[in-house]
This record gives C-alpha cells, structure tokens and sequence, in this order.
C-alpha cells in the first residue's frame, strides 16, 4: 500500500509563486532569488544577552531557533553572530568590496553574487568564535570547544553546515565552516545523517512524491513527500488531522512535511 492511500486528504492550491519561499529553499549559481523585494520576509531583530549584536536580523522562525541553539550550548558569551540577513544592495556592497581588496578568486570561493546569497533570505547565519578582531567574510569558527558543541548540535535545532569541503563541486562555494543555515527540523537532521549538502537534499527528496512511499521519520511520526509544480497553480495534497509545513525548493516543486498529532508536543 502506497503511503498516501493511508490517509484521508484535502488539497490546497499554490500559485507558482509560493515556489520560491520556505526554509527549504535551494539558492545558489544556478537558482537565485526570485523575488524581487525582501517584503515576504518576516525578520526578527536578534536579543542577544550583552547587547552588542542588536542590528543582525533573521527570519523570524530561524532567529527564535538559532536562540536556543545558543542557549543549549551555553554559547551566548562564546560565540558571536558575526552576518545574517543581507539586502540585495548589501549582499552587492559586500561582493564588489571583497572584489576590490581580496580578488576575484577569493570572491568567486566565499563571497555569492547578489541574488545568489542566502543571506538575503534571512535563513543564514555567519558565527564566529568571539574575539578582539572577527574577520566578516571569514570569521574564525575551530573544530573544538562551545563551537564543536554549536555545530554538533545544529540539526537539533534546523541548521545545517551550508558549506563543507568535500561538497564544493556542487555548491560553488568553499568550505566555511562559519556559515549555517536554517532549513527546519527534521530535515537538517536526515541531511547531517546522509551527508547530503542542500543541493543533493533536494534531488534526494524527489525519489517521495505524493502519489509513492512517503519519506517516514522518528517512528512515523513525521512525513514528507515532493509535489511538482505546475505550470501557474499547484495542487498540494494535505493530510488531514497533520500538523504540516510547506515549502517551495525554488527548483520545480514543493516539501510538504506533515507532523502528526502524537508527535506535535515533541517538536522543537
């Protein structure tokens, strides 16, 4: 029996557009931005203890978690959120700077062309071990102590290590170890359990449409299927009585995630 005869299910229809939103949105190179203006984001100014990084803002579902990433790792005073939401004449001011002063091959391995940064929606982060001098393009960010800890405990919370060395063929970018971003739970935790960067996680999921077997995590509690998009209006089928997330991949389809009941109180 296929996963979707299990259920009973209603449809809710999505205009093309609604493809190019949601936390798991793939932006690179090759799918940029769509949007035109950083109006459909709903930033969150971030509240740290000393009151130093006032003006660094996220999405606001990334910034209340990436809150408590912090807090679980004892991390407030250890680390500093050097870089996150970036508009696009930011993200451009940043390019042509680092352009100027680091070169072009520098630039093309750390630093995105506007409309290709993930900064510009709210959902990545730059961190970096606090010290008396953080470099903003590549904050220090080791492999030991409370930054370990952060990057061990990331998936818990829906971040992943957007970058990582043996993955730079497929993302374009060098390994930087400094840069997180927020795709949700369980998603950030089945990427760090495959070892799938976030172009790879979005090919994966494609093998679960709706009409097959569904992607079935913690005991079935938690479900994802891909839906394609259509030409102008998308048909998303929901389960009904689950709790669900829907997010364009801002390729050619949607992630539908479905949180059932018995497994609502437990989610993060």
């Amino acid at each position: 029996m296929k996963q979707a005869d299990k259920h009973t299910f209603s449809t809710l229809s999505l205009n093309s557009e609604n493809m190019y939103h949601g936390h798991l949105i793939l932006v690179n190179r090759y799918h940029p931005i769509r949007w035109q203006n950083d109006d459909g984001i709903l930033l969150n100014r971030m509240r740290l203890i000393d009151g130093i990084h006032h003006n660094i803002m996220l999405e606001h579902t990334a910034a209340a978690m990436l809150g408590k990433l912090l807090k679980a790792c004892n991390a407030e005073h250890g680390i500093v959120p050097v870089s996150g939401y970036r508009s696009k004449a930011e993200q451009k001011n940043i390019y042509d700077q680092s352009l100027y002063e680091n070169g072009l091959e520098f630039t093309k391995q750390y630093v995105a062309r506007p409309n290709e940064s993930e900064h510009q929606t709210g959902m990545a982060i730059d961190v970096g071990e606090r010290k008396e001098e953080i470099d903003f393009i590549c904050p220090s960010f080791p492999d030991h102590g409370v930054c370990r800890t952060f990057r061990q405990r990331a998936s818990e919370y829906g971040f992943i290590k957007r970058y990582a060395k043996e993955k730079e063929q497929l993302t374009g970018i060098s390994d930087e170890p400094w840069h997180f971003r927020y795709v949700g739970y369980p998603h950030a935790a089945l990427m760090e359990k495959h070892q799938l960067c976030l172009e790879e996680y979005i090919q994966f999921l494609k093998n679960y449409e709706f009409h097959g077997e569904h992607l079935l995590v913690d005991d079935e509690a938690i479900e994802i299927y891909y839906v394609k998009a259509g030409e102008t209006v998308t048909q998303i089928p929901l389960v009904d009585g689950a709790r669900c997330e829907i997010s364009g991949n801002n390729v050619d389809g949607f992630i539908v995630t479905l949180f059932h009941q018995e497994y609502s109180d437990g989610y993060r």
